[in-house]
């Protein structure tokens, strides 16, 4: 059996049943993962360097500050991360009111929203960005929180725990082991796992071709609509 199959065929549950359910924005929930790879391919291709896969797979699930800091120190651009990170954003900016859904997301999200369960996002995004990018999906309004990167109570990014632990306290959830993490990159895994939550790993497969970072993930699907929420209580 492969990775991904020996992984969904059962539930690794840690702790007692779900009580509290956090989600990342970019490339779970949302198809933002796309438009950063066109924007960033632009923006390099301006100072005459290429855009790749390996860089792509080392920014994925970053703050936007760091993924920025990265692209400058790995090609040496002659602009700060910040002029380079205002850059970006105005590019992206023109892209977000059109972003796509990720298959089965919202559906998800309206049936955990039914079954009364408190939901947060934990998202590398700013506050101003997650608005862009959230303004014509109103299901985004079923979250009780978000905790993105410019949270001052957030000193660290993922693959830190820090994010998740604080989208589960705003929630009003003591108990780690009782929360239900859902992530499509290795940093955001690492972070869940290391804030002691069960996680679900969704791999994007356009990105993604190495799914070993994902093996200690308690499920790994192709997709949120392959999610079966009675396996999990819910």
């Amino acid at each position: 059996l492969s990775l991904r199959e020996r992984t969904m065929s059962g539930v690794l549950r840690r702790g007692g049943p779900i009580t509290h359910v956090v989600f990342d924005v970019d490339g779970t929930l949302l198809d933002t993962e796309p438009v950063y790879s066109e924007v960033l391919s632009e923006l390099l291709e301006s100072y005459g360097h290429k855009f790749t896969l390996e860089l792509k797979q080392r920014m994925m699930g970053l703050p936007e500050i760091e993924a920025c800091r990265l692209a400058v120190r790995e090609f040496n651009l002659p602009v700060t991360p910040e002029q380079h990170s205002a850059d970006r954003a105005r590019k992206l900016s023109e892209k977000w009111p059109s972003i796509r859904v990720m298959p089965g997301a919202r559906e998800l999200v309206e049936y955990l929203h039914a079954k009364g369960i408190p939901m947060a996002l934990a998202t590398g995004s700013s506050a101003k960005t997650l608005q862009q990018k959230t303004q014509n999906h109103p299901w985004f309004s079923y979250f009780k929180t978000a905790v993105v990167s410019d949270d001052p109570n957030v000193k660290r990014g993922k693959p830190f725990p820090d994010m998740f632990l604080r989208a589960a306290g705003l929630l009003g959830n003591t108990n780690p082991e009782t929360v239900l993490v859902f992530e499509d990159a290795a940093l955001g895994v690492a972070a869940a796992l290391a804030a002691k939550m069960n996680t679900v790993a969704v791999p994007d497969e356009r990105f993604t071709k190495d799914l070993t970072p994902f093996a200690h993930a308690h499920q790994i699907l192709h997709s949120l609509s392959e999610f079966r929420p009675e396996e999990w209580g819910l």
